[in-house]
């Protein structure tokens, strides 16, 4: 099984290459540098689970430090992907453990996040994992769209 890490500069090839599988409209651009400012952030976790070298799955972990419960923060959880050949083993549950395990270490009141409306696979998992799909509903405009 694969260990959960934080990500480094050298993971970026890998973290692209899932990225495309998760997103194949646009273009995917992964920096090292960028990843490297990301592994020295207090409230930004890359993570990815590495088997034996071989980098099979990521997740971004952002803490949002939040004042409504004392010092809680919550968790946003973004851009989950396990590679296509290394699905239905366990290893996106096993990340989303890691995480949660993480968030509660952290004291987070909650956990967000979102995945494609019509991507039923990953709403199911993330169902199964106790999510709750009908609490919030979610928005999102894309840099496009903003007001200039």
């Amino acid at each position: 099984m694969c260990s959960i890490r934080r990500a480094t500069k050298d993971d970026a090839e890998a973290i692209a290459n899932l990225y495309r599988e998760l997103n194949t409209l646009s273009p995917v651009s992964v920096s090292p540098e960028r990843i490297d400012a990301v592994a020295n952030s207090d409230n930004t976790y890359l993570l990815v689970c590495d088997d034996a070298g071989e980098i099979i799955a990521t997740a971004l972990v952002c803490l949002c430090q939040d004042v409504m419960f004392e010092n809680q923060p919550f968790a946003l959880v973004e851009n989950v992907v396990v590679r296509a050949d290394c699905k239905r083993e366990g290893i996106g549950k096993n990340m989303m453990d890691y995480i949660e395990a993480f968030c509660l270490e952290q004291d987070c009141s909650k956990i967000m996040l979102q995945t494609s409306s019509g991507n039923q696979n990953a709403r199911d998992f993330y169902t199964t994992m106790g999510y709750n799909p009908n609490t919030k509903i979610g928005f999102i405009k894309y840099r496009r769209y903003f007001s200039r």
